[in-house]
């Protein structure tokens, strides 16, 4: 496979500019303009944020984009699935009012704002994977399968199992229903290993299914409840709890890059990485601590396997935050450090299995020229 192009633009601008048109020149210069969106629905896959969290991604940048695609004829919608847990985003209506809290509709950002799996989360459809291992086929919300296109605009951050979540998560993990997200999520459910647990409750707080109780003085993770969506990993400081299955946070990339190919595969795909409030965790969460490193840039490309590794790479390259969790971790010399940025944040995530496999089925490649607009 030839090397594919990933384009980039620093948020550097001049009095009389603004991001937004900076952010339009690198969507142009990247060749968005080479797709015929003329009468036809495209799906912008965006992420709008549990209330409480302000490193998402803000309306203004999705209007950009959706205003490009107007200009070019396309019938844009924002668009995301419901989410796998209990909390602002777990059903249609409250996901609405969520996405409207946090600045998305109309008014804002020049489209409408579709949830592409229905009310209960449950409007889905099955996609065959093309090479798959793991899915032959993948839910995906209807609606996003109902689009001619499909662009992905991502907001590039830390995430406590995959290691980050760039393009390949926004696609195959934000597309997918609440069964494809249960589908990608199964072979993680982490237990607690008692001898380190210091009962501080602090991952309670962070389970959305009311898995975990403390009736013996430990936390005690109830299997049958349990989302394996990991998130109590990321949050607990002791390293109390894990995954037993040691595969389960590379078989979920491995997943993930199968149903992100299943949205892709057949139709028009463009994708945008914004690598900015670069937080440790997930915007799935109602907050959002220090950013890890400082902002580093816009990315675009049309090979998603390509723009992640390019982002990822920047991110690797940049210098921790002093004043950030990465920083914190840097610091203590009883933890036990590897010199990767997403690692070092959570020890249990996994992040380039995502990209080997999503190259190894055929979804774009690891190989990119980077090219400065």
């Amino acid at each position: 496979m030839e090397k594919a192009t990933v384009y980039y633009t620093d948020f550097r601008v001049h009095p009389g500019t603004s991001l937004q048109e900076k952010l339009e020149r690198l969507i142009k210069a990247a060749g968005i303009g080479q797709i015929d969106m003329d009468g036809k629905f495209v799906a912008i896959k965006i992420h709008f944020g549990e209330p409480g969290n302000l490193a998402f991604l803000r309306p203004n940048w999705a209007k950009t984009v959706a205003d490009v695609v107007k200009a070019q004829g396309g019938l844009p919608f924002l668009t995301d699935c419901n989410t796998l847990y209990p909390g602002r985003r777990k059903n249609a209506l409250e996901h609405l009012g969520a996405a409207q809290e946090n600045g998305f509709w109309p008014m804002t950002t020049g489209c409408q704002v579709i949830i592409a799996d229905g009310l209960r989360g449950t409007d889905d459809i099955e996609v065959p994977v093309p090479n798959a291992e793991y899915c032959p086929t993948a839910k995906i919300g209807r609606a996003i399968m109902d689009a001619d296109i499909v662009i992905s605009l991502n907001h590039f951050k830390g995430h406590e199992s995959t290691g980050f979540g760039g393009a390949l998560k926004n696609l195959g993990m934000g597309c997918g229903s609440r069964a494809g997200k249960m589908e990608q999520h199964k072979a993680g459910k982490p237990v607690v290993q008692e001898g380190l647990c210091r009962n501080c409750q602090q991952c309670a707080k962070e389970c959305g299914s009311d898995a975990i109780s403390y009736d013996t003085g430990k936390a005690v993770i109830d299997q049958d409840l349990c989302k394996g969506c990991g998130r109590c990993i990321g949050r607990c400081n002791f390293d109390a709890i894990y995954a037993p299955d040691d595969n389960a946070n590379a078989l979920l990339d491995c997943k993930m890059a199968e149903y992100a190919m299943a949205v892709c595969h057949g139709r028009p795909n463009f994708h945008i990485s914004l690598v900015m409030d670069v937080s440790p965790f997930c915007d799935c969460h109602g907050e959002n601590d220090a950013p890890i490193v400082p902002d580093i840039g816009m990315f675009a490309s049309f090979d998603p396997v390509a723009l992640d590794r390019a982002c990822a790479d920047a991110v690797q390259a940049a210098e921790p935050l002093p004043d950030s969790l990465l920083g914190e971790h840097r610091a203590d010399k009883n933890f036990s450090c590897c010199g990767d940025n997403f690692i070092d944040v959570t020890p249990a995530a996994t992040w380039k299995e995502c990209l080997d496999h999503a190259e190894k089925i055929g979804l774009g490649t690891q190989d990119y020229v980077l090219k400065k607009v």
